[in-house]
């Protein structure tokens, strides 16, 4: 069976492609400075910081899988909700009916609604008495009073 003119120069590019292929890796190969893929490597210290040397195999901590906790993402400390806090209004929606309480122990802010102040409405930069209860999304202030 004979061969095509056409057939034959495909097979002439093609041939021609694949050594000039083989001579751009040869020459990728020659003019690399290598090391290969140990160079390219990149590990992470006990710090979390990226560093070029492999983690040291004597400073290896073992850690039990039953001493993790996963259903807790954080660890925050217990605030004696029973007892009566001060604080001041930082931020209230009068149209919305909510707001946020700054306490006055610390930096920590309260949610509120207006559901749970008791007596006379509050404004923003009133001096407040309150306590704590757990909301869905953390702490907030119930039994808001304008303090006296």
């Amino acid at each position: 069976m004979a061969t095509t003119f056409n057939k034959k120069e495909r097979e002439k590019k093609k041939a021609k492609k694949k050594k000039e292929k083989e001579m751009k890796r040869l020459e990728r190969k020659e003019n690399s400075a290598g090391g290969g893929l140990d160079a390219m490597m990149a590990y992470v210290d006990e710090n979390g910081n990226l560093v070029d040397t492999p983690p040291d195999p004597s400073k290896k901590k073992e850690i039990k899988a039953e001493d993790i906790d996963l259903s807790q993402t954080r660890v925050v400390e217990e605030e004696d909700v029973t007892a009566e806090k001060t604080g001041k209004v930082d931020y209230y929606n009068s149209d919305k009916g909510y707001g946020f309480i700054k306490n006055s122990t610390s930096e920590d802010r309260y949610f509120f609604h207006v559901n749970s102040v008791t007596g006379a409405l509050v404004g923003t930069g009133d001096r407040v008495t309150f306590t704590l209860e757990k909301g869905p999304k953390g702490m907030n202030a119930v039994g808001v009073s304008k303090k006296h």
